[in-house]
């Protein structure tokens, strides 16, 4: 479920992701690709460090937010995140998510999927 919410974060905000992973070989189930990684990697070091992804995922939660009220409703994500996956991220439950809850999520699947602990994707 966890990577879900980054694969939907990065499918709307048109980067063609299938998952997130740390590198694992193109043909594994959650890997980048070259050009995936090279997309996110802004300083071109070959990893996408955690201030990266945290930058790209604030811009991807401005682009979902098709109604421009500063939270994501379920019909703004509906492709992507089904109602359970929705609901896990849904922290105060209200029936939105707010930007924070969004971050909050995809920052501790960024740390999930970061298994060396450097605070970054290779």
């Amino acid at each position: 479920m966890k990577r879900s919410v980054l694969v939907t974060a990065l499918a709307l905000s048109q980067v063609t992701l299938v998952q997130v992973s740390t590198g694992a070989a193109q043909d594994q189930p959650g890997a980048m690709n070259q050009g995936q990684m090279s997309r996110l990697d802004r300083d071109g070091n070959g990893a996408v460090d955690r201030p990266e992804y945290q930058a790209f995922m604030t811009s991807a939660f401005t682009n979902m937010d098709r109604n421009k009220d500063g939270s994501l409703r379920s019909e703004e994500v509906a492709q992507i995140l089904d109602g359970k996956q929705f609901a896990a991220t849904d922290a105060d439950r209200d029936g939105k998510l707010s930007q924070t809850e969004f971050l909050n999520r995809v920052m501790a699947d960024f740390q999930s999927a970061d298994r060396s602990g450097d605070g970054s994707l290779q």
